[in-house]
């Protein structure tokens, strides 16, 4: 009996199949895209709203700050609202405390208790420049809390204590609320987009080595991909530090991510060192000895075109090494190169060596973050920021001016409202500080506002004023507060959403006891704004220069780090000195744009000559001290002695004098390679290697632009 045929499935179930999955597909791409904003915005209303209620319920005095608290903790994160919302709650104490110390000390004098706020707000508007990370935000706030406690209480000083306590108390409702609802409802977890990073900034790094030792880019994009690199370590350690926070995240993650940022710039630094020496050559044509290593650059890069197992890594420097023992032979047999063709060609098969053990231990510690495995790391510290000490000073300099200049319209305007323009000013001032474009960001959250303004006048006598509960008070105002969420969670208008978020919760939201004056509410509509405008005019006209990332100020940073490479103390002092250098880049970066100009360009080449410069100048001072006594190592600290008199006082006499204790010392540790013992020889091969990045470096600076010298270490 033969088998029956399999039914055909029907033209009515294919087609409803069709259309599900066509559905799923909607669906699936709408939720990674607006869906997510939506998300986020249903959140920040669920958490202003229930900060709102509670506050009601527990009769505080101004609700709408526990609702204004919410809306400034809306972050895409849970991390990233946990992160910012423990140095919220620590700058609010902070803040208030000082708020209570300063009316203390200075109850009955007003200018007095007003030139002690601006010192308050400078220093701690100064600190926040300092640290530029979620650190800074309880610096701010810790500033600007005590102007909301101390201004009000000019007149009223016996009411401080409760202004300051119902201040912690609507602020602590807002982070409970905001912890609560971004944390258990459909939380977005920042270690996921951490692990994105990782995976980007590996493939990145091996893309772009792959590139240059395959000459497909050009030096100068090669300097703007440096920028970049710098700006992305400064994003993984913002993201780890807001992973942190969350529950699945480890101490030891912590670690790892540590050691894969200091690995990641290691490896890059001596790739730099390497693509400098390979552009020198072929600028010099220097056929010979480009000859010799153009096989070991090829081969490098085909091993970096497959996956980097530990067993394609053991292969890969095998190979290498091979390639060098072949290469030497081959030098053997041939006619015997010039000295400084000899040294470049040592030198190249050094950094090639070292290169390919940074690149080895790089991919073991990516490789155990992208499967979870816990390693066992030594933590190389965390990533430490570094503002220049002018921008520093500039930006408390400018804080406590506004802060002084608004209190003064306040007098002689005797406009009550002013109050609000105060508050504005400082808090503005304050935040944009730690802001490569203040004026921008200032500018957007002052659109922000003025958008508001209609909006909140129409949202308030038209339709809060018609609820007569809370819940029709809550559809009321629901359409502007998502409006302004939705807009936060654009990077684009990120500010324009700021600035309509904080104005609307300031002057929207009904308190206990409800009066609706539209002459009180235009009056500090127009102080509000006023503020935004004081705070965009003190960066256009107090220290315009002194901003984060100026370039001239970046330049000054970058030398006096190198400075310190050849005389801070050494431990972790490379680590350190990376860190400072590719932070200040990023901060270049930031300012930068996409599309850096001229004199960007030329910081960013004399900061990567710095970068190797101090580099071997740290290397140096390493091998110095785990040297004995000898010829060799008296040269080498003549070295750095020359090295530091021409980094204090750069000049052609000086720099001519570093450049001949190099030759000097190299002369002398070849000298002493012949009777050294095999653990000595590799030691002294180092230093000879860094003599050479010392010289060309050197002659980088003296000429202004890469230079090849006929005559080397």
């Amino acid at each position: 009996m033969n088998a029956s045929p399999a039914a055909s499935p029907s033209p009515d179930h294919s087609a409803a199949r069709r259309a599900f999955n066509w559905l799923k597909a909607e669906t699936s791409a709408w939720a990674g895209t607006d869906g997510q904003r939506w998300m986020f915005v249903a959140k920040a209303m669920l958490a202003s709203f229930s900060a709102l209620w509670l506050a009601f319920r527990l009769g505080l005095d101004a609700p709408y700050t526990a609702l204004a608290t919410t809306i400034v903790l809306a972050l895409p994160s849970s991390g990233m609202v946990l992160e910012k919302a423990l140095h919220r709650f620590l700058g609010t104490l902070v803040g208030c405390s000082a708020a209570l110390a300063l009316v203390a000390l200075f109850p009955q004098s007003p200018p007095v208790l007003f030139l002690g706020l601006a010192l308050w707000v400078a220093l701690c508007t100064g600190g926040a420049a300092m640290h530029r990370n979620q650190q800074s935000y309880s610096f701010v706030l810790a500033g600007y809390t005590a102007v909301m406690i101390a201004v009000p209480s000019v007149d009223a000083p016996s009411g401080v204590f409760t202004l300051a306590v119902t201040r912690v108390t609507e602020v602590s409702l807002g982070i409970i609320c905001s912890a609560v609802v971004h944390d258990v409802f459909f939380p977005r977890r920042h270690s996921g987009a951490v692990m994105r990073t990782v995976q980007a900034r590996y493939a990145g790094f091996i893309g772009f080595c792959r590139q240059v030792l395959e000459h497909r880019i050009t030096p100068a994009d090669a300097e703007l991909s440096h920028l970049k690199f710098a700006a992305d370590i400064a994003a993984l350690e913002s993201g780890r530090a807001a992973a942190f926070f969350e529950a699945g995240h480890s101490r030891s993650q912590t670690r790892q991510l540590h050691a894969f940022n200091a690995a990641f710039m290691t490896a890059l630094t001596t790739f730099y060192t390497l693509h400098r020496l390979s552009d020198r050559l072929r600028a010099a044509g220097a056929g010979p000895v480009l000859a010799l290593v153009e096989p070991m650059y090829a081969h490098l890069a085909q091993a970096m075109s497959e996956e980097l197992t530990p067993a394609r890594l053991a292969q890969m420097r095998n190979k290498l090494a091979d390639d060098s023992t072949a290469a030497r032979a081959q030098l053997a047999a041939g006619p015997e190169l010039e000295r400084a063709q000899q040294i470049d060609f040592d030198t190249a098969v050094e950094l090639l060596q070292r290169f390919a053990g940074d690149l080895a231990d790089f991919a073991a510690l990516y490789h155990g973050l992208a499967q979870q495995k816990r390693q066992q790391v030594s933590d190389p510290g965390a990533y430490s920021p570094k503002t220049p000490p002018a921008i520093i000073v500039a930006s408390g300099f400018r804080a406590g001016a506004t802060l002084l200049v608004t209190a003064a319209m306040w007098y002689w305007l005797a406009w009550p409202a002013t109050v609000n323009a105060i508050l504005m000013a400082t808090i503005f001032c304050a935040l944009a500080s730690s802001s490569p474009r203040p004026t921008a960001l200032v500018q957007q959250v002052a659109i922000g506002f003025i958008i508001a303004m209609p909006l909140a006048f129409i949202t308030e006598f038209f339709m809060v004023s018609k609820a007569d509960s809370y819940w029709p008070m809550v559809l009321a105002a629901l359409p502007l507060f998502s409006l302004a969420a939705w807009l936060t969670s654009s990077s684009r208008w990120s500010g324009v959403g700021i600035g309509m978020g904080m104005f609307s919760a300031t002057l929207v939201v009904p308190a206990n006891l409800m009066h609706y004056d539209v002459e009180s509410f235009i009056s500090n509509e127009l102080a509000l704004t006023m503020g935004v405008v004081v705070a965009f005019l003190m960066f256009k006209v107090v220290l315009p220069e002194h901003t984060m990332g100026h370039r001239g100020h970046v330049a000054a940073a970058l030398w006096r780090e190198a400075q310190n490479a050849c005389r801070a103390r050494l431990h972790r002092l490379k680590r350190r000195f990376d860190n400072r250098v590719r932070d200040l880049l990023s901060q270049l970066n930031a300012t930068a744009g996409p599309v850096p100009d001229a004199a960007t360009r030329a910081v960013v080449r004399q900061g990567l000559t710095l970068l190797e410069l101090g580099h071997a100048a740290i290397e140096l001072r390493q091998l110095i001290a785990a040297s004995h006594a000898g010829n060799a190592r008296d040269s080498l600290e003549t070295v750095l002695r020359q090295l530091a008199a021409y980094l204090d006082a750069p000049s052609a006499a000086t720099g001519q004098a570093t450049l001949d204790a190099v030759l000097q010392a190299g002369t002398a540790v070849r000298a002493a390679l012949p009777d050294a013992h095999p653990e000595r020889r590799a030691r002294l091969h180092m230093a000879l290697t860094d003599l050479h990045s010392i010289y060309t470096s050197l002659l980088d600076q003296l000429s202004g632009e890469p230079h090849v010298p006929t005559s080397a270490a």
